[in-house]
């Protein structure tokens, strides 16, 4: 099923938030004072900074790893795919930490820092002991062999960059659409267009990476780029730093697992009980006083995995031994088993966008791979081929505009959603343009394996590297539609008290991605690959097959597809009763 926006009765609009929001002191937040577009914007300019910071590092790491690590294709590859699965692993931990203890604020503030540190660390490392000697690393001058103190630091400083990023992304997208008020109707609209900016901003902080940091690094600046990126993640922690009196905050909701083990354990302990039909006989407080105190707000009773709602029932010992009311082991509410609930029911639709993750990584390894060996130069000018990447931001930028501008309002006309395309609508439409980006790819491997010389199988194609242009601008417009649809969907879709959680999900994605992604090299290089084979993925990619691993990622995505169509049709959103008002979300086959 797909799903339309929350509805919001209108109704007087109170000067403080109503979601459960509070002011750094503690207090309900006042509108005029807090939030809104005024902290939003901030926070949106610091992730573009941060993200800056990252892609220095990220985007052209697999040429570093071959140039003055001397890795070989293959194992540059996984390195990269490893080490961006575990960015995004990460993102786990710090949703955890932000919904369980710390919030949002200190979670981000605490990432920052290890991610600053771990920049410090890479471009002293860098500087003192791997690019040796000074400006190697460029298409023409070797590096010296690394020391292993530079390697182990090189390995340390990137997974702390790692860690710091990946735990603080989740965070930041939440408390950015924490600084609107859903239940206010202008706010509410602002909320939903956060998302779209949040990911405007990922893209305009890399294109300064994607275009002018990438071309000093290909030419041997390594140093400088880094060190340019550590300033950047430095400003963005000050800026982050200064917005606090002005942002809005959420408590904590206590550890999610916990919650999540004493609904199974209640709901096993009664599996023989025959749990009532109607959900008002279930278990819940009464009154919303408790859940305001927690931060959180009621979730009305779904008819989906209705074993879990044992949990909740009450049976005759119950009342005979009324503490067992108050032992959440035993007796749970409606809300803490919907909220399992909730969770349960986006996991098969967040295992359906994998496969498009690992589509998605391509562009961070074997794009830039296949870049290298094609024609490089337009005229004089040398292209380096991890910057056409850089056509990845544009089409993500062209495709965000050219969706709030035109497709929209056309779509919302004609399907009555203001929305216009609802999120699981849109992640669909995304996992098709993943497919298309990689016949596309293969297409163009085809072409360029025709023009290898040969006389001089180890020579560069003769084919221009702007034949890439079509094959990253796909992955830009797939971009808008799945990872925009993600945020949305499972920020929307995660109780109050699991916000973070459900951002990282859309992280997690691209982790596992990744992974995915290195047992597929390693299984095609290991299953094609003999004496006298060099498989599809040599080290010379002039002598092997890229073209059929692409092929291969499309036909994976097109199952995909089909099991992610069934998952969206059965799928129902959360509903939940806000100061005792329902908030439905309307739900459409």
């Amino acid at each position: 099923m797909v799903m339309a926006p929350n509805t919001v009765d209108s109704k007087t609009i109170s000067p403080i938030t109503e979601d459960g929001s509070m002011d750094r002191r503690g207090n309900p937040a006042v509108k005029a004072k807090t939030g809104k577009w005024k902290s939003s914007i901030l926070l949106l300019v610091n992730y573009g900074l941060v993200t800056c910071a990252f892609f220095g590092v990220g985007v052209n790491l697999v040429v570093f790893l071959r140039r003055v690590l001397h890795q070989d294709n293959a194992e540059a590859a996984n390195s990269i795919s490893k080490w961006t699965g575990t960015v995004y692993i990460f993102s786990l931990i710090g949703a955890f930490m932000s919904d369980s203890y710390w919030g949002r604020y200190i979670t981000c503030a605490i990432f920052q820092m290890i991610y600053v540190t771990g920049l410090v660390i890479l471009s002293l490392a860098s500087w003192f002991l791997l690019v040796k000697p000074s400006g190697c690393g460029d298409p023409e001058t070797q590096c010296n062999p690394p020391s292993t103190a530079g390697v182990a630091l090189f390995y340390l400083s990137t997974y702390m960059i790692a860690f710091g990023n990946g735990g603080y992304q989740p965070s930041i997208a939440t408390l950015g659409s924490d600084q609107f008020d859903e239940t206010d109707p202008d706010e509410a609209r602002s909320k939903v267009a956060f998302f779209s900016y949040f990911y405007l901003a990922l893209n305009v902080g890399s294109l300064f990476s994607n275009t002018v940091l990438v071309y000093y690094e290909d030419a041997g600046q390594w140093v400088m780029g880094f060190w340019v990126s550590t300033g950047a993640a430095t400003l963005a922690l000050v800026l982050f730093l200064l917005g606090t009196p002005n942002y809005r905050y959420f408590k904590p909701s206590g550890n999610l697992l916990t919650r999540i083990a004493q609904v199974l354990v209640a709901a096993c302990r009664k599996w023989r009980a025959d749990a009532p039909a109607r959900g008002e006989l279930l278990h819940e407080l009464d009154g919303d006083e408790a859940y305001r105190e927690a931060g959180i707000r009621k979730i009305l009773h779904s008819d989906q995995l209705r074993y879990l709602d044992k949990a909740a029932t009450v049976t005759e010992e119950d009342y005979c031994e009324p503490e067992n009311l108050k032992n959440p082991w035993r007796v749970c509410t409606v809300t803490q088993v919907e909220e399992v609930k909730c969770i349960l029911k986006m996991l098969p639709i967040w295992l359906c966008t994998i496969v498009y993750s690992v589509v998605f990584t391509q562009m961070a390894s074997l794009f830039v791979e296949q870049g290298t060996t094609m024609n490089t130069s337009i005229g004089s000018f040398h292209v380096p081929a991890a910057s056409m990447s850089v056509f990845d931001i544009l089409s993500v930028l062209a495709f965000i505009a050219i969706y709030r501008r035109v497709l929209v309002p056309v779509m919302a006309r004609l399907s009555g959603n203001p929305q216009g395309l609802t999120e699981l609508q849109r992640m669909g439409v995304g996992l098709v343009i993943g497919m298309a980006a990689m016949v596309v790819a293969g297409v163009v491997e085809v072409e360029r394996l025709k023009r290898v010389p040969a006389s001089m199988p180890d020579q560069p194609s003769s084919l221009s590297l702007l034949w890439q242009v079509p094959q990253y601008a796909l992955i830009g417009a797939s971009e808008v539609f799945m990872y925009v649809g993600q945020l949305e969907f499972f920020n929307g879709q995660a109780p109050d008290g699991v916000k973070s959680f459900g951002s990282s999900l859309c992280m997690a994605s691209i982790s596992l991605g990744n992974y995915v992604s290195i047992m597929l090299v390693s299984m095609v290089t290991t299953l094609t690959a003999g004496d006298r084979r060099p498989g599809w993925i040599p080290g010379n990619l002039n002598s092997g097959h890229l073209d059929r691993f692409y092929f291969l990622l499309a036909a994976l995505s097109l199952v995909d597809l089909a099991v992610y169509v069934a998952c969206a049709m059965w799928y129902k959103g959360i509903k939940l009763d806000s100061n005792g008002e329902r908030g439905k979300v309307a739900v459409h086959v």
